[in-house]
Formats: C-alpha cells, sequence, structure tokens
C-alpha cells in the first residue's frame, strides 16, 4: 500500500509494445498535431488580422481555436516523447500541471461551445436585438466567463483529485494525465469529496446541453420559417459547423467517461481519449472552413499574402 506522499511519478498507458509501433503512433500524433497547430493558428491569424471579422461569430471562434490549440499541447507532446524515448513516466507535479491544463482548457471550450450557440440563436431568432445583446461589451463579458468557469473547475479538479490518498499504486491506464484514472488509484473511501464536485460539474455540463438543444430546437424552426430559399441556406451554414463540433465534442467525451465498466479495455480507452481529446482540435477549423466563404476567403487571403511577401 502506498499514498500520495510517497509517490514521485506516474506510468502512463504505453501506446505499443514494440518499438515500431511506438514510432508509428509518435508519427500519427505528430501529424495529427502539426494540422491541429496549422489549421487553429489560421483561424487565429486571419479573424485577427481581417478587420471584415471583427463580429460576435468569429471572436467566439478565435477563442476556440486557443482551447483547442491548448488542449492538444497539454496532452500530445508528453505522449510523443514517451513514445520516441520509449518511456512512460511523468513526475507527480506534471501530472498535477497536466489534469490542471487539460481540464482547463476542455471546461473552457464546453462553455464557449455554449456561448457560441447563444450567439447563433440571436443572429436567427432575434436578428433586430443582436446588436444589443451581442455587443462588443457583451461578447468579452461571455468570453472571460467561459474562461473564468473552466479555470475555477481545472482548479477545484485538480486540488481536489491530488488531495486524495492514492492506494493503489501509481498506474494510470490513459497516455495522458486524467481525473478518473487518478481516481482508480485512490482509496474508496475517500472519493467521496471528488465524486460530489464531479456530480455538480456533470449537472452544470448537463445544464448547458439542455441549454444548447433547446436553442437549437428554437433555431431549426425559425430557419425553417424563412421564406427565401438563400437566406435558410445562409443560417444552415453558419450553424451547421457549431453543431457537428458540438456533436463530436459531446458524445466522444460522454462516451469516454460514461461507457459500461464491462465494455472498458486498454485499447478502446486509448482509441476514446484520442478521439475526444486530440481529434477534435485537429478537425475543428476543416469543419468551421468548410461551409463559411468569408473565413475561407481571409484565410486564403493571408496564405497568399504571406507567400507575395516572401
Amino acid at each position: 500500500m502506498s499514498n500520495s506522499s510517497s509517490i514521485r511519478h506516474f506510468l502512463l498507458l504505453a501506446l505499443a509494445d514494440t518499438w515500431q509501433l511506438q514510432l508509428l503512433h509518435f508519427c500519427l500524433f505528430l501529424g495529427i498535431s502539426l494540422a491541429a497547430l496549422l489549421g487553429n493558428s489560421l483561424i487565429i491569424s486571419a479573424v485577427a488580422c481581417g478587420h471584415h471579422l471583427h463580429s460576435a461569430m468569429f471572436f467566439f471562434l478565435l477563442n476556440l481555436a486557443l482551447t483547442d490549440l491548448g488542449s492538444i499541447l497539454t496532452t500530445v507532446p508528453k505522449a510523443m516523447h514517451n513514445s520516441l524515448w520509449d518511456t512512460t513516466t511523468i513526475s507527480y507535479t506534471g501530472c498535477a500541471a497536466q489534469v490542471f491544463m487539460f481540464v482547463f482548457f476542455i471546461s473552457a471550450e464546453y462553455f464557449l461551445l455554449t456561448v457560441m450557440c447563444y450567439d447563433r440563436y440571436v443572429s436567427i431568432c432575434k436578428p433586430l436585438h443582436y446588436g444589443t445583446l451581442l455587443g462588443s461589451r457583451a461578447c468579452a463579458h461571455m468570453a472571460a466567463a467561459a474562461w473564468a468557469s473552466g479555470f475555477i473547475n481545472a482548479l477545484l479538479q485538480t486540488a481536489n483529485t491530488f488531495s486524495l490518498p492514492l492506494c493503489q499504486g501509481n498506474s494510470l491506464g490513459q497516455f495522458f494525465c486524467e481525473v478518473p484514472q487518478i481516481l482508480k488509484l485512490s482509496c474508496s473511501l475517500s472519493k467521496i469529496r471528488e465524486l460530489g464536485i464531479i456530480s455538480v460539474v456533470s449537472f452544470l455540463a448537463f445544464g448547458c446541453f439542455v441549454f444548447i438543444v433547446f436553442s437549437y430546437v428554437q433555431i431549426f424552426r425559425a430557419v425553417l420559417r424563412i421564406p427565401s430559399e438563400q437566406g435558410g441556406h445562409k443560417a444552415f451554414s453558419t450553424c451547421l459547423p457549431h453543431l457537428a463540433v458540438v456533436f463530436l465534442f459531446v458524445s466522444t467525451g460522454t462516451f469516454a467517461y460514461l461507457k459500461p465498466p464491462s465494455m472498458s479495455s486498454p485499447s478502446l480507452d486509448l482509441a476514446l481519449s484520442v478521439l475526444y481529446s486530440v481529434v477534435p482540435p485537429a478537425l475543428n477549423p476543416l469543419i468551421y472552413s468548410l461551409r463559411n466563404q468569408e473565413l475561407k476567403a481571409a484565410v486564403w487571403t493571408l496564405i497568399t499574402g504571406r507567400f507575395r511577401k516572401h
């Protein structure tokens, strides 16, 4: 039996048993992370430099790109390092920092997706009040609230998780430090406080999900009443990318955390963790750019402008 005071490092899940497979995982993670870095950096640069993109929708999209960059940079570099150097260790302090940063960025992203849903609702269902309800100050306050909520959630989760005595060793069944995996190492009687905080956070997350569903019901009802086919197409083109990102984020994360124990296995847990922590940051820029002509034009102008300068 060991306690948290005697643990100086954790053992992460090895991605493969052979060097060749570890190198393959390294290359896959490198490709995905480079795609995420390129896509999100282009969106951030295009929105920041394109004066015609200084609207509420693109302001929130810029913040979403920042959370995607933060989340993938929190987990993937350490996994790539472990694969390349054939190790699975992470220090106790490094694990705590990784938990805090990952929960912070993931929580902020979920709250930003909720705020972006409100932006779509106001623009379609209450267009005459859009300037009043979503002015520059209101957008700044909502974005700040999303980031602050993510910070508070991460602080509470990290402080409570690492204050628990760990009695089940130091091996984590995941390629990065994750709260549920650390809870499996704690004493059974000491989990009540952490489970209480998780229940409160889950309730808030469910409330955001209900708000998103209710908003989109109202949005689709309003879109179906638009007489112009072009107007309905434009409304759908701005809503469908956001809805696709929400579905990808919520479905993979929910299944990863709430799947039945009978379905749990190291390979399935690894695949699900990659789906909700690594794949969305790489796909989100592509999803948002496919149907948004303004964003595509701004990104193309940014790229061609840079090439012309060189």
